[in-house]
C-alpha cells in the first residue's frame, strides 16, 4: 500500500481509504467488522464516514469496532462529516458543534482527524463555518476541517477567509471522481493543487457502474434503480469499456480504480466495498499501471471537459 501526505498537515494516509456508506445499509456489523479487520490488514489507515450514513449507524459501527481494542484508534485516520444530521438541520455553528459531539458519542473516541463539511450550505456564513470549526480545533474535538461537494471558489473563498481571520482553515477537498464523472478536472483539481489541499476521490467505481456496469445487478447500490438507469444510457460507452478491459486482461473495476490513483492530483481514492471479495480486489487495482494505450483508449470512450479552465473552453 502507498501512503501520501494529507495537504499540509503531517498525516499520512493510505492512497486507499475505506468509505463506511454501506455499513448498516447493505453490509451489517459482522461483516462490516470483517471488512475492517481485513482493511487495516492490507495496510488502509484511512476510514471515512458521516453522521447521514444510515441515519448514524455506521458511525455506530465504526466505533464498536473501534472500541474492542484501544490500539486500533492510534493507528487510524478517522475522518467523518457533517450536514443535515437525523434531525434535518444544515449548517450552522450550533449544529457543527452539536453534530460533532454526536459523532464522538458514536465513533466512541475522543477526538476526530478530519471533520468534513458534507455539503455547501451557502445560507452559512463562512465565518460562522470557520468560527465553529476553530472552536472544535481548540477544545480537542478534531484535528483538521476539510470539506466535501465544494466548487472550486467555495474551496478558495473558504481557505482565503480563514487565512484572513488567522483561523484553521480547510486542509481537504473531498470530490466524486470517476471516469464518467470528470467535471472537477476543470475547476477543483487546479484549485486545490494550488492552495496545497488534499483531494480525496469519492465514487471511484461510479456506484458499481464501472465494475461491470452491464452485467447481472449484484445486491448492493449496484441494483439501485438510479445505477440500472444510468447504465442503460450508456450501455455503448460501457461495452466499449468492458470490452477494452477485457483486451487489456484487467476486470473493469481494476481499470476504474487504477485510472483515478494515475492522477497525481489524487491524494487517496474512497472505496466503498460491500464484500470482502470487494475489497481485496480494490486494494490489488492500486497497484495496476495503465498502459499509455489502454488510457488513450478510455480518453476515447469516457472524455473529460476537455482539460483545465480556462484553457478546455476559451483560447
Amino acid at each position: 500500500m502507498d501512503y501520501r501526505t494529507l495537504g499540509s498537515t503531517a498525516i499520512t494516509i493510505s492512497r486507499l481509504g475505506l468509505g463506511t456508506v454501506n455499513f448498516g445499509l447493505h453490509t451489517s456489523e459482522s461483516e462490516a467488522f470483517l471488512l475492517l479487520d481485513q482493511a487495516i490488514d492490507c495496510g488502509i489507515n484511512f476510514v471515512d464516514t458521516a453522521e447521514v450514513y444510515s441515519e448514524g449507524r455506521a458511525e455506530s459501527i465504526l466505533g464498536d469496532w473501534l472500541a474492542l481494542e484501544s490500539r486500533r484508534r492510534d493507528t487510524l485516520v478517522v475522518a467523518t462529516k457533517v450536514f443535515c444530521g437525523t434531525n434535518g438541520a444544515r449548517l450552522s455553528a450550533r449544529h457543527i458543534l452539536e453534530a460533532c459531539d454526536r459523532s464522538l458519542r458514536r465513533l466512541k473516541t475522543d477526538h476526530i482527524d478530519l471533520f468534513q463539511v458534507h455539503h455547501v450550505d451557502r445560507t452559512c456564513p463562512g465565518e460562522e463555518l470557520l468560527y465553529a470549526m476553530e472552536q472544535l480545533v481548540k477544545a480537542g474535538k478534531i484535528l483538521h476541517a476539510g470539506s466535501s461537494n465544494f466548487a472550486a471558489w467555495d474551496i478558495a473563498c473558504t481557505t482565503s477567509l480563514g487565512r484572513q481571520l488567522g483561523v484553521p482553515g480547510l486542509i481537504s477537498e473531498q470530490s466524486v471522481y470517476n471516469l464518467r464523472r470528470r467535471m472537477i478536472e476543470l475547476e477543483v483539481i487546479p484549485c486545490c493543487r494550488g492552495l496545497g489541499i488534499a483531494l480525496l476521490a469519492y465514487s471511484p467505481l461510479g456506484g458499481g457502474l464501472l465494475a461491470g456496469g452491464l452485467g447481472d445487478p449484484t445486491p448492493g447500490r449496484r441494483a439501485d434503480e438510479w445505477v440500472q438507469r444510468i447504465a442503460e444510457q450508456h450501455r455503448e460507452q460501457l461495452g466499449a469499456f468492458e470490452d477494452l478491459c477485457r483486451r487489456a486482461g484487467r476486470s473493469a473495476a481494476d481499470v476504474a480504480l487504477a485510472w483515478v490513483l494515475r492522477n497525481p492530483a489524487v491524494t487517496a481514492a474512497i472505496i466503498g466495498p460491500r464484500t470482502l471479495e470487494q475489497l481485496v480486489q480494490s486494494v490489488g487495482a492500486a497497484a495496476v499501471v495503465l498502459d499509455d494505450d489502454v488510457v488513450a483508449k478510455l480518453e476515447q470512450i469516457w472524455p473529460g471537459p476537455g482539460g483545465e479552465a480556462p484553457q478546455a473552453y476559451a483560447w
